[in-house]
């Protein structure tokens, strides 16, 4: 599935020029003429890759992408510049950019950057499902259910579990049937990844 892409720049010649690249490879790309439109439309957006020019008046793409960052949104980014430098280039990739163009941008370049931060983003997506997934999952444990996948995790055996809970051990294996029933699990490796998942 191809996913959105964002294209955050002050020159409207750029804009159109990198859209209407795009649009020859079926790629839509969404322009904004600067960060605060992009900023007050962003709650409406789905996840997509970012496209930033790094000089723009007021807030910079250096300080865009530090501001998505403090929001905890970590959608792909490639940082594009006119100016590009050493320092600027080191600040997007600790930023998190999947890549960094100088202009005039290659169109090959940024077709390949935008293919990795697709994918990059995917997997982005995809962990973050299996984690709601995992913690749906979690959630539908009794509150001693989940005291005893907590031993299982940490490797205790069914006589210490039953021992450290007061329970008989039948007791013990009864709940741990009804935890695999709930996971979908009856290995205690498995056991042990959902529950490190879900911390």
């Amino acid at each position: 599935m191809t996913r959105p892409v964002y294209l955050v720049d002050d020159d409207e010649a750029v804009r159109h020029a990198l859209g209407l690249l795009l649009s020859t490879v079926g790629i839509a790309a969404t322009g904004f003429a600067d960060p605060q439109t992009f900023l007050a439309q962003l709650p409406k957006l789905e996840p997509g890759c970012l496209i930033l020019d790094i000089r723009m008046p007021a807030i910079s793409g250096l300080k865009l992408q530090g501001k998505l960052n403090e929001q905890g949104i970590d959608w792909p980014t490639i940082v594009i510049s006119g100016h590009g430098d050493i320092e600027a280039c080191r600040r997007a990739f600790r930023n998190g950019a999947v890549d960094f163009l100088s202009k005039p941008i290659d169109e090959q370049d940024l077709i390949d950057a935008i293919q990795k931060g697709q994918e990059v983003l995917q997997r982005t997506l995809s962990r973050r499902a299996e984690k709601a997934e995992i913690l749906t999952l979690l959630a539908a444990l009794t509150a001693r259910e989940r005291e005893v996948l907590d031993r299982i995790a940490e490797g205790f055996t069914t006589r210490q579990i039953a021992e450290g809970l007061g329970l008989s051990p039948r007791t013990v294996e009864s709940h741990r049937a009804a935890i695999g029933a709930k996971l979908g699990t009856i290995s205690q490796a498995e056991m042990t990844r959902l529950w490190l998942e879900g911390r």
